[in-house]
């Protein structure tokens, strides 16, 4: 997929903010490998943590693929260092293709699906504004298939996390994930985190 700078414009209105707090965000977009091994290089976020969005805790396990959750990231980052909007920004454009139906990349279903899953009515607001934005712009050829989704979050399995750091060579993450963070790098050098 051609990767899309997402106009500046979408931006401009939503500054970083003032507070002094720390803020979640929780994304899904494919593996949770590539979207981790992302938004961990992205200045102002301190925590990335792979888990399971939507469902129940109960059944939130790799192995239950059909259970109705989506995997997903919840992002720990510093609100004066980077907004939310530029998560976003990130999100679409490198992250993930927000236009692919039934799974991402190599992997297909629904866990595998593009969902953000607000934590707070304002994050809800903001993400539906920003889609509006990207579809009024035609920034993609595709319609967006991402979906506003509620529920919890569920971190996943010990081996999970921290995958694409500790297997740089694994053909998976070489073909698939190593890319998404070239493109950060490429394409939004402010936001780049070595």
């Amino acid at each position: 997929m051609k990767r899309l700078l997402i106009p500046a414009l979408l931006l401009a209105a939503v500054p970083a903010s003032a507070a002094p707090r720390s803020e979640t965000a929780v994304l899904a977009g494919g593996c949770f490998w590539g979207m981790e091994s992302v938004f961990e290089h992205v200045k102002g976020v301190t925590d990335v943590v792979s888990g399971y969005a939507g469902g129940s805790a109960s059944d939130a396990h790799y192995e239950n693929s059909g259970s109705g959750h989506a995997e997903a990231v919840r992002i720990t980052y510093d609100p004066k260092q980077i907004s939310y909007a530029q998560l976003l920004q990130v999100y679409f454009a490198v992250a993930h293709d927000p236009t692919q139906v039934g799974g991402q990349g190599p992997d297909e279903g629904a866990s595998y699906r593009s969902a953000i899953f607000p934590q707070t009515p304002g994050q809800e607001a903001q993400a539906l504004s920003f889609m509006a934005k990207l579809r009024t712009a035609h920034v993609f050829k595709r319609p967006l298939t991402t979906r506003i989704e509620h529920g919890g979050f569920y971190p996943a399995e010990a081996y999970h996390q921290d995958y694409a750091r500790k297997h740089p060579f694994e053909p998976y993450i070489v073909i698939n994930d190593r890319p998404k963070v070239t493109a950060l790098k490429r394409q939004y050098p402010s936001l780049f985190r070595g």
